[in-house]
């Protein structure tokens, strides 16, 4: 058996802002700083979806890059880009959108496309210095 890891590179632009409902504002700021203002703030979001799993001995894929674009264009370009997360996206109306999050939410759209045979990982860039990596765990 031969193991390989595909990534597939993205980017997309949306605004957010970070917040417990359940906290006044003062400890919203105290907590998450300017991530919290009012009236939200964007990124320039990037992402790498890596997919690792068998090699197919007929097609020498892990899996069809071409079809991975498709399914990241409709399932993350698609519901990202330029939108506001906390009012567009109804899942962060109970959510708070922090890229641990938001890379925990790409990874089970993603999931329900994969087969399940091939491990996934979302690493998210929100800033050029912060991002997170998810593997499903």
């Amino acid at each position: 058996m031969t193991i390989a890891t595909i990534s597939k590179k993205g980017s997309f632009s949306a605004a957010h802002r970070l917040y417990n409902k359940q906290w006044n504002y003062d400890k919203n700021i105290e907590v998450f700083g300017k991530c919290a203002y009012l009236n939200y703030h964007g990124h320039n979001y990037e992402y790498v979806v890596s997919l690792t799993g068998e090699v197919d001995k007929k097609t020498g894929f892990v899996f069809n890059l071409n079809d991975l674009s498709k399914i990241l264009h409709h399932l993350v370009i698609n519901l990202f880009d330029h939108k506001n997360i906390n009012i567009d996206i109804k899942e962060f109306n109970s959510i708070n959108p922090t890229i641990e999050n938001i890379s925990i939410f790409i990874w089970n759209l993603i999931r329900n496309q994969i087969r399940l045979d091939i491990d996934i990982k979302i690493t998210l860039y929100e800033t050029q210095n912060n991002f997170v990596e998810y593997y499903g765990k």
